[in-house]
């Protein structure tokens, strides 16, 4: 059976590429064009349609981060860049790969085949290390979040910034560290791994470990016609640039 799953997929992403083939929306990331957005695979009891690219995979918030790496940073035009890139998603490692060339370094603290195994509570590298970090959609799953902050801070360069993102679903951060019952942190914080949810005041972690923080949102980086035609959404997929 694990042998049939690549081919299975396979399948599926040709029959998304079919159904979905026209010209109206566009991937900043893969860069096709296509009739609509696919619906997201279900996750929890949610299921959002219009959001996932049917080439590539990339839900709203990559295509967004995808345009503010090129629109707003040197990420691919720098030379000679370390880059660690936290959990990498499949729409993204093979580009980054591409673009960014020997320097690139995934990891993750499950997945074997990141680079790298790594707890960023506790980060196996020298103090300055890297020019850029990029982590999206990891810290809500992490019962220490601050000390991953302070970790991202300390092997950053001086000259150096981070690309944070986490899903903001409240006004101000919900968690509770004694709730250790996936059932329960489902019903309070959307899934079963997660160990919090988020609120603005995210950005006061940031700070507390000693970054200046930019937010960015989707309306920072494209028009109003850009983010209808690559299924964007402004005032949800905050992106947090953090400098030292």
């Amino acid at each position: 059976m694990p042998r049939l799953k690549p081919l299975l997929r396979a399948a599926r992403d040709l029959a998304y590429r079919v159904a979905y083939r026209g010209t109206s929306r566009w991937c900043p990331v893969c860069e096709h064009t296509l009739r609509r957005f696919a619906p997201r695979p279900m996750v929890g009891s949610r299921r959002r349609t219009g959001v996932m690219c049917p080439h590539c995979g990339a839900y709203e918030r990559h295509r967004e981060v995808w345009l503010f790496f090129e629109r707003k940073t040197d990420l691919f035009t720098r030379r000679n860049t370390q880059v660690l890139h936290v959990a990498p998603e499949r729409c993204f490692e093979r580009r980054f790969r591409t673009r960014i060339g020997r320097g690139y370094l995934t990891a993750d603290l499950n997945d074997a085949s990141a680079d790298v195994r790594m707890d960023i509570t506790n980060i196996q590298y020298p103090d300055q290390t890297f020019d850029v970090i990029y982590c999206s959609h990891v810290l809500e799953h992490v019962p220490d979040d601050r000390a991953a902050l302070r970790e991202f801070h300390r092997v950053l360069k001086r000259d150096g910034w981070a690309v944070i993102l986490v899903p903001i679903t409240v006004a101000e951060t919900l968690e509770d560290p004694t709730i250790t019952s996936p059932k329960e942190r489902k019903r309070l914080y959307g899934l079963r791994d997660h160990v919090r949810r988020y609120g603005r005041d995210f950005v006061g972690r940031l700070t507390e470990a000693g970054f200046n923080v930019q937010v960015f949102d989707a309306s920072d980086i494209a028009d109003r016609s850009e983010i209808t035609r690559m299924g964007l959404t402004p005032g949800t997929g905050d992106i947090f640039l953090c400098r030292k």
